[in-house]
């Protein structure tokens, strides 16, 4: 940030909005706070950001999933994230912040679309283990790289079919996995500074407060339409990224 009084505001009010969203959800902190924080702070900054805001909202999350998570399905997505962090890691280091604006709003704009306009299809039953970790491979390079740690893999969970619980079982240990892991590649690389540190403990008090309010909201709004609210937010946020890019070719 550059000392612009409205920039800590902004900064507390994603913070909140993404945690709140990810108590509901489970999912999705880093696409809704990085959508606003990519504007005042840098790709380095936001992404640490989210993996060690990440770690607390999603790691009470799989605590409470803890008697329901399934090892034997959750190996292989692990392993692979385990081999693509780093490499998402060591790309983030040089990473043109132009460039991740735009290609997080393409993302965000893909994701949205996909999510609320995907047909109805067989659910994917052949793939196995290699697959899976394949899926976890891509999935960590992105979570190194932005933080957003679960994405991948919970598109991929709805393309195999499985009931909603067991899908949260599989996206969020996962994504934790993948925070820990980034969290550890940033430290080694020397990459988390005091100015990281400062924002983070400003924005813990949003975190809290909005990870319980979301928490509190869950299973009291209607899911289908609450789903489609917070799609087309992204839908939005993502255009508004892009936007930029678009005009230098208007």
């Amino acid at each position: 940030m550059d000392g612009s009084p409205f920039e800590l505001p902004i900064f507390l009010v994603a913070t909140f909005a993404g945690a709140l969203v990810a108590g509901l959800s489970g999912f999705a902190f880093g696409l809704v706070a990085a959508s606003i924080w990519l504007y005042i702070l840098t790709p380095l900054q936001t992404a640490t950001l989210i993996i060690a805001f990440g770690l607390i909202v999603q790691g009470y999350s799989v605590w409470k999933l803890r008697r329901a998570l399934d090892w034997k399905r959750l190996w292989p997505f692990v392993a692979g994230a385990a081999l693509g962090t780093p490499v998402g890691v060591s790309i983030l280091t040089w990473a043109n912040p132009a460039h991740m604006r735009a290609g997080v709003g393409a993302f965000l704009v893909l994701y949205s679309l996909y999510a609320l306009l995907r047909p109805t299809i067989a659910p994917v039953k052949a793939a196995g283990a290699a697959v899976d970790a394949g899926v976890g491979f891509l999935n960590g390079v992105l979570g190194g790289l932005t933080g957003f740690a679960g994405i991948l893999v919970t598109i991929w969970c709805g393309m195999r079919g499985w009931p909603k619980d067991e899908q949260r079982a599989v996206f969020q240990p996962v994504g934790v996995a993948i925070f820990a892991m980034s969290a550890l590649w940033l430290g080694v690389r020397g990459s988390v500074s005091a100015d990281i540190g400062w924002l983070f403990l400003l924005g813990l008090p949003a975190l809290l407060a909005g990870t319980w309010a979301g928490l509190k909201l869950y299973g009291k709004l209607d899911e289908a339409g609450f789903r489609k609210v917070v799609l087309a937010l992204l839908l939005v946020s993502g255009i508004a990224l892009l936007a930029p890019a678009i005009a230098l070719f208007a």
